[in-house]
């Protein structure tokens, strides 16, 4: 009976002392409240985040209906964190142990802060849209960016201050670091330079139409900090170096305020003056009179009689559709090919191709005399069909014209 006493008296230790010296059954009633309030996790998102959605639905701005939206998983996570305070404060933990906790309480609420934060700044994104009135889309991409990248290292630093590691000295061994890497990685900062430069320049925006000769040709789709995205008409993507389009020439069709057509029609040489005449007036006025086309004194429309070339009279057709799309300027010059041919044929003439005129002399109506050449024995050498290349006209052969005696 006495040994059963000691070993209950045992029991009772174990389960008072415990781990860390707290009791079992305070570890426990800890990790029901911890699990408790993970099940209430989803009975509060219900009751709070549902009535903050019907109350953000009747106002009649969209910020907040998005605001809701990002915050949702953010906000869930806060009854974990009570949940893990409250636990951590029932257990009584003292010393090292009470300081262990209480910097992993801080640092679960320094996550839920900047992890609200960082999901913000989609929705506010809304609102510094607004200074592409002052700035370029690409630049205001790159100030999101760089709030992002704020954000998590503000973050980062605060939790690290919470564990008692001092930013400061990191900041500056990660400066005296920084110079050695920069030594190795001058493309990487040239590129990131390039990038600047070409916001601040806009020579493009996501969306236009470039060509670097010799480099790419398309769409631009992003401007990352080292390199841009540019889809080809392929829709292949290619990442260009930043420096690559900062350094050479560009050209930008997109910010064409028209586009050109510029044509060499040639017509027959059997063409006359009243033809060539009504065919220039024809064309000139399908164009000042068509709305695809943009005659006013802002750009230049030309329809002459141009030059005599080898096989034909050229007319030349310069002028601008108002039109930047490429689609609709094909069509464009589809119809207007299609009228020039109409004009012509109207005409009575038609167009020119390459040719070439033969002049033959008057052939002899008597055939040529036969000549054959001697040698002085009286032997034929050879007459008018056969003569050989190195023959003497004097009857003596031999590459260098010397006589054979």
């Amino acid at each position: 009976m006495e040994t059963l006493k000691n070993f209950w008296s045992l029991v009772i230790d174990v389960w008072e002392r415990g781990l860390f010296e707290t009791s079992l059954g305070r570890i426990f009633v800890a990790l029901g409240i911890l699990l408790a309030a993970m099940l209430v996790r989803k009975l509060f998102m219900r009751i709070v985040i549902g009535r903050l959605k019907s109350l953000a639905g009747r106002t009649s701005t969209q910020f907040d209906d998005e605001a809701l939206g990002v915050l949702e998983r953010p906000v869930a996570f806060v009854p974990v964190v009570v949940g893990f305070y409250f636990a951590v404060d029932f257990l009584g933990l003292t010393g090292g142990l009470q300081m262990f906790a209480d910097r992993i309480v801080r640092s679960l609420i320094v996550v839920v802060i900047f992890w609200s934060l960082k999901n913000l700044i989609d929705p506010l994104s809304i609102m510094l849209r607004q200074l592409e009135k002052y700035l370029t889309v690409s630049m205001v991409a790159w100030l999101i960016k760089a709030i992002h990248v704020a954000l998590a290292f503000i973050g980062a630093a605060t939790i690290l201050e919470i564990w008692g590691i001092k930013i400061g000295p990191i900041i500056a061994g990660l400066g005296l670091f920084g110079v050695a890497v920069a030594l190795g990685a001058q493309d990487l900062f040239k590129n990131l330079i390039s990038g600047i430069l070409i916001i601040a320049e806009k020579r493009f925006n996501p969306g236009d139409w470039i060509k670097v000769e010799g480099v790419v040709e398309g769409t631009v789709e992003s401007i990352g900090f080292r390199s841009t995205l540019i889809r080809q008409f392929d829709m292949a993507p290619v990442y260009v170096p930043n420096a690559k389009l900062s350094d050479n020439t560009l050209v930008n069709y997109s910010l064409m305020t028209h586009r050109r057509i510029y044509w060499s029609i040639g017509v027959a040489y059997h063409t006359t003056v009243r033809q060539l005449h009504q065919i220039r007036d024809g064309i000139d006025a399908y164009i000042r009179q068509s709305e695809a086309f943009d005659t006013t004194p802002t750009v230049s429309t030309f329809v002459h009689i141009d030059r005599f070339s080898d096989s034909s009279i050229d007319i030349l057709i310069y002028c601008f559709t108002r039109t930047r799309a490429w689609g609709e300027w094909l069509k464009i010059k589809e119809d207007l090919a299609c009228e020039i041919k109409r004009i012509i044929e109207a005409a009575g003439t038609a167009f020119a191709f390459p040719s070439r005129t033969v002049y033959l002399e008057a052939i002899p109506s008597e055939p040529p005399e036969r000549v054959s050449l001697q040698d002085d024995d009286g032997a034929v050498l050879a007459d008018d069909r056969s003569r050989p290349m190195d023959m003497d006209i004097t009857g003596t052969s031999g590459r260098d014209g010397n006589s054979r005696d």
